[in-house]
């Protein structure tokens, strides 16, 4: 017996631990940046994602690697060839798998691995965009422990506790977890989108009667780190329907009444681990690692790129080989990372961002939480906020990029482009080659993305600089507003704004998920039916305050409040600013009088208030005569609409008292005419009919009163212009007499 029990360990020693990488995400968040890579080879802190992964791993005693990819599979291949862990003292054994081109998900991912026949144990399963220093080995040998009491226990899933505001917690896809307190198992997984949001969380009621003493935890952030039994892959392999890890397999596997399986959590106490899911969690654990809250995974350390840095105080990081080029009059700010070979030339600042290798900043150009790649060139006096710019990107001198913008490799931005919020830029290219994307589920789809670009083309690109070199994308297919159109809540427009870098989703109502663990429940409904399989759709989600097209019409305007702002600070012409404009309504697919009402109160709201009549109307006249032609610029003349839309304003607003004499300068500019005045006035609305708030109708009425003092003299005017004319006449033919 003893001599057993020895080989038994021996043998559990020998074991080879294994692992599968799966480079593919299976979703667009970063296009265009990943039209002609793989997200697992974009570079944070400098060095490839994939590397990040796999010394996440090597520290944690992996010693055989499987790297299962689709897209750019050769790519893959290449890295992993010119990489350091192809040196056999790494002691890492690393294969890339290529899979079929019907790999959509990950689901699909795990099927063919299971057909390769490659994994022959227990294995360790991440993703390609994890980077994580947690001991996993611990977690591996806990599973083991396990499986030897329980052989239905085929996963263990590591999770890590946090704050709600943790930056690394994603607010567009968490869980809710409900855990067996004496054993870890967990009993129920619920996925909870960010928006709409969710309140409540339904709880089967047979683990609230068979499990005494559980948790329920909505504070845990999923590392995306498993460790599987091989039966893993033979389930994905008999249920075709298992698409996503989480939300089919695991969700599945514990409401089946047949598999019987168990799947536990691992709690990870100490460590750090996040995914690199979305272009905002690409910042946040950039921010991370520059912080060291991955040690010892940061530049000065365990560093998975080639270059080696040097770290100063405040997080600032330099390359140990003085290639740096720093002018003496440049700032640069904490948290912030150098690449070997760059430039910062004078007055230019540099704060919170990372910067490539052989990159050139120069002059007055100022860079604020943005992520640079290799060898791009940023011409004197620009700015660049919140923003990922890939390879060889040449920015003209003057650009303005704004936050979240997205530029592909080796794109040229002449003198003076202005970016707007979230914009996309690729390079130019042939149709054949822009249907080839990173992991692509429906051609499709961007087929038809890329004729609507091509169409809008000449609006969409009218805010690039001359000799630019760029195509950009239209907002139809990334920011489309119509919830139905999404069969995944977690890829519609409103959930993935809260996934992407820059936006502030200040207009979402959003709420953590809530549990139902009492009898609060007892309604009509029968115990069969609160006990059947729940599932994410008969969650009970909590009514949005702001519908997702006032959202999208709320961002819209704040991007054209800051366009206006733009253009009346440094005087833009007329023609530049209505182009801006039009650019922003196409992309954002909204109707012209939102455009027309923007312009309007921009207006209005600019005007200086001053005391006495004549010096009021002097600098009404003063804005009006500037900007007052914006309004019809901008496509679509409708006086009717520019004087309702005024009156609006006015009477919610703080300015009602300036109605009279603004509409008194647009007609006299030809802005709106005499016609336009007495069509508004007629109307119902212009009264305030059917409003039931006291304030808006007193004022209403206030400034229909000062429409009907104004076509009263325009009635004079008119008859003293006819009874003038009508004298000249017949003084005429007295004369002729």
């Amino acid at each position: 017996m003893p001599s057993t029990s020895k080989n038994n360990v021996d043998e559990e020693t020998d074991q080879v631990l294994q692992a599968i990488i799966l480079a593919d995400s299976f979703n667009k968040r970063f296009k265009p940046l990943t039209t002609d890579r793989p997200k697992c080879l974009l570079p944070i802190c400098n060095a490839p994602l994939l590397d990040w992964t796999l010394e996440g791993l090597a520290l944690a005693g992996v010693q055989e690697v499987f790297v299962i990819c689709r897209s750019h599979a050769e790519q893959v291949k290449a890295a992993i060839q010119n990489s350091r862990w192809s040196h056999p003292s790494t002691g890492l054994k690393i294969v890339p798998v290529m899979t079929t081109k019907e790999t959509f998900s990950a689901g699909d991912a795990m099927r063919d691995i299971y057909t390769h026949g490659i994994i022959t144990s227990d294995f360790v399963l991440v993703s390609g965009d994890l980077v994580s220093n947690i001991r996993i080995d611990d977690v591996v040998r806990s599973h083991r422990d396990r499986r030897k009491t329980n052989k239905d226990a085929i996963m263990t899933m590591v999770v890590k506790e946090s704050g709600a505001r943790h930056r690394t917690r994603s607010k567009g896809d968490s869980a809710v977890f409900v855990l067996d307190q004496d054993t870890s198992e967990c009993l129920h997984y619920e996925s909870v989108t960010g928006y709409p949001p969710k309140s409540i969380a339904k709880i089967p009621r047979d683990i609230l009667e068979s499990h005494p003493n559980i948790e329920i935890r909505n504070d845990l952030i999923d590392c995306s780190i498993d460790v599987c039994a091989l039966e893993v892959l033979s389930l994905f392999q008999d249920n075709f329907d298992y698409g996503d890890i989480r939300r089919d397999f695991v969700h599945g596997v514990l409401t089946s009444d047949l598999l019987m399986k168990n799947i536990y959590c691992y709690i990870a106490k100490e460590g750090y681990a996040a995914r690199v899911q979305d272009t905002r969690s690409y910042d946040a654990i950039s921010k991370d690692i520059l912080s060291r809250w991955t040690f010892p995974l940061v530049p000065d350390d365990n560093y998975p790129g080639g270059q080696k840095y040097d770290h100063l105080r405040g997080n600032k990081y330099v390359p140990m080989d003085n290639s740096v080029v720093l002018s003496r009059t440049c700032k640069i700010g904490n948290n912030t990372l150098l690449g070997p070979s760059t430039q910062v030339r004078d007055e230019a600042q540099v704060i919170a961002s990372t910067i490539g290798a052989r990159c050139s900043i120069g002059t007055g150009t100022i860079l604020r939480n943005a992520y640079l790649f290799d060898d791009v060139t940023v011409g004197p006096d620009c700015v660049l906020e919140s923003c990922i710019v890939g390879t060889g990107v040449r920015v003209g001198e003057g650009s303005r990029i704004a936050r979240g913008s997205l530029i592909a490799d080796d794109v040229k931005l002449g003198p003076g482009t202005i970016l707007r919020p979230f914009d996309r830029v690729s390079k130019q290219r042939q149709k054949s080659n822009l249907t080839t994307t990173e992991d692509e589920s429906d051609e499709g789809d961007d087929d038809s993305e890329l004729e609507e670009a091509e169409q809008n083309q000449p609006f969409l690109s009218q805010s690039l600089g001359a000799g630019s070199e760029a195509f950009v994308w239209p907002r139809r297919a990334a920011e489309k507003n119509d919830e139905e159109v999404y069969e995944n809540e977690l890829e519609s427009f409103n959930n993935r704004r809260l996934m992407r870098l820059g936006d502030d989703f200040a207009d979402l109502v959003q709420s953590d998920p809530g549990s139902i663990t009492s009898e609060d429940e007892r309604s009509d409904e029968s115990d069969d039916e609160s006990v059947s399989q729940p599932s994410v759709s008969s969650s009970v989600t909590s009514a949005p305050s702001v519908a997702p097209a006032s959202a999208g019409e709320h961002e819209f305007q704040t991007e054209v409040r800051l366009s206006l702002d733009r253009a009346f600070s440094e005087g833009h012409s007329l023609e530049n600013a209505s182009v801006e404009l039009k650019t922003l309504r196409m992309a954002s697919n909204v109707p012209l009088r939102r455009v027309r009402e923007a312009v309007v109160a921009s207006i209005v709201e600019r005007i200086p208030l001053v005391e006495g009549a004549v010096p009021q109307r002097a600098e009404i006249k003063r804005w009006v005569d500037r900007w007052g032609d914006l309004i019809n610029l901008i496509g679509g003349v409708d006086g009717v609409e520019t004087v309702s839309i005024l009156q609006y304003h006015c009477a919610t607003s703080t300015r009602v008292h300036l109605f009279g004499q603004i509409l008194a300068v647009l007609y006299q500019n030809d802005i709106v005419e005499e016609d336009d005045i007495r069509n508004w006035h007629a109307q119902p609305e212009a009264k305030g009919e059917d409003i039931n708030d006291r304030r808006l109708l007193e004022n209403l009425q206030k400034t229909w009163i000062i429409g009907a003092r104004m076509i009263h003299q325009l009635n004079e005017q008119e008859s003293d212009d006819d009874e003038g004319q009508s004298g000249s006449s017949e003084g005429e033919d007295d004369d002729a007499e």
